[in-house]
C-alpha cells in the first residue's frame, strides 16, 4: 500500500524528462519519466531504498533524505515544502487509526469583527478543508446565484466536484479543482483530511481522487469567476493564516478595471449581510 509521500515521489518522477535534468535519453520506456534508478543515483541512496519509499514500506526517511530527494527532483519551494510536510504525515499514519474527528467551524469574534471592517468588500474564513465559514455581504454578491452558498454548511471543496454549476463559475475549472484537491493535504491534520476525503470520495468519483493522489502543487494565478449577471470577472487572492484555528481569511480584489467597476456596480444592488456559518 502507498503513502502520500511515496505517490508524490513516484508522480514527480513520472513527470520530469531525463534530458531536462542533463541525463542521457536511454530510449522508449514502458512508463514516463525519469527512471528509479537515475533518481536514487542523483539522491545517493539506493535503489532499493528508493523503492521502499515509493511503495510505502518505508515511512520514516530522515531529513537529509528527504531534502536529499528535493534536490534531485529540482523541486521549487512550495514542492519542497509539500514533500517535507507529506514525510511528517507519512510517517505519523499509523497512529491515526482513532475514529476522526471533524474540522472545527467556530470563528473567533475577532476574525468576525476583521470581516465587518472589510465590508462592502469581498472576502471570506475558509478551513484547508473547503468550509466557507464567514463571508461578507460582497463574497454573497459574487457567488449569488452560483448554488455555492445555498447549503447549510457550504464547502468550497464539495461544491467545486459535485456541483455541475461550479464548471460554468469557475472559468479555469481544471486549475480550481487542483487547488482544492491540493488544500486536503493542509488540512489541519491528516484525521481531519480523512475524515473529510470518507465524506466527499464517494460522490466526487475517480475525478477527485485523481487529482488528490497527483499532489500537484497549484499555481494559484488569477482568480476568473463567470458572474451570472457581469459577465467574468478577474480576482487576485491574499490569503491571511489563522493558524491558531487552522482557518484563512481570502480577501478577493479586482485584477483589473473592468472587474473593478462590475464590483462596484454590485456593491450597489441589494445583497446579504455578514453571515457566520456554523
Amino acid at each position: 500500500m502507498g503513502t502520500p509521500l511515496g505517490d508524490f515521489i513516484r508522480a514527480k518522477r513520472d513527470s520530469i524528462q531525463p534530458e531536462s535534468l542533463g541525463l542521457p535519453d536511454h530510449g522508449r520506456r514502458r512508463s514516463p519519466g525519469l527512471r528509479r534508478s537515475d533518481l536514487a543515483a542523483r539522491a545517493g541512496i539506493s535503489v532499493e531504498y528508493l523503492t521502499r519509499i515509493e511503495q510505502g514500506r518505508d515511512r520514516n526517511p530522515s531529513v537529509a533524505v528527504v531534502n536529499a530527494l528535493a534536490d534531485a527532483l529540482s523541486l521549487d519551494p512550495c514542492e519542497r515544502k509539500h514533500l517535507r510536510y507529506l514525510a511528517k504525515i507519512t510517517g505519523g499514519e499509523c497512529s491515526a487509526h482513532a475514529r476522526p474527528a471533524p474540522p472545527r467551524r467556530t470563528v473567533r469574534s475577532s476574525v468576525l469583527e476583521t470581516l465587518r471592517l472589510l465590508e462592502p468588500g469581498i472576502a471570506m474564513v475558509t478551513n484547508t478543508l473547503g468550509d466557507v465559514l464567514a463571508h461578507t455581504s460582497g463574497f454573497a454578491s459574487v457567488t449569488s446565484g452560483t448554488g455555492l452558498l445555498d447549503a447549510d454548511a457550504p464547502n468550497l471543496t464539495r461544491y467545486v466536484f459535485t456541483d455541475p454549476r461550479a464548471r460554468t463559475f469557475f472559468a479555469d475549472w481544471d486549475d480550481v479543482a487542483d487547488e482544492q484537491a491540493f488544500d486536503l493535504w493542509l488540512a489541519p491534520s491528516v484525521e481531519n483530511s480523512e475524515w473529510f476525503t470518507a465524506e466527499l470520495a464517494p460522490v466526487a468519483g475517480p475525478e477527485f481522487t485523481r487529482r488528490l493522489n497527483r499532489h500537484v502543487v497549484p499555481p494559484r494565478g488569477v482568480l476568473r469567476l463567470n458572474h451570472p449577471s457581469e459577465g467574468e470577472l478577474h480576482l487576485t487572492r491574499e490569503t491571511l493564516d489563522l493558524p491558531a484555528d487552522a482557518q484563512q481569511l481570502v480577501v478577493f480584489l479586482p485584477a483589473d478595471e473592468g472587474t473593478a467597476q462590475a464590483l462596484g456596480r454590485l456593491r450597489r444592488s441589494p445583497g446579504n449581510r455578514l453571515r457566520a456559518i456554523s
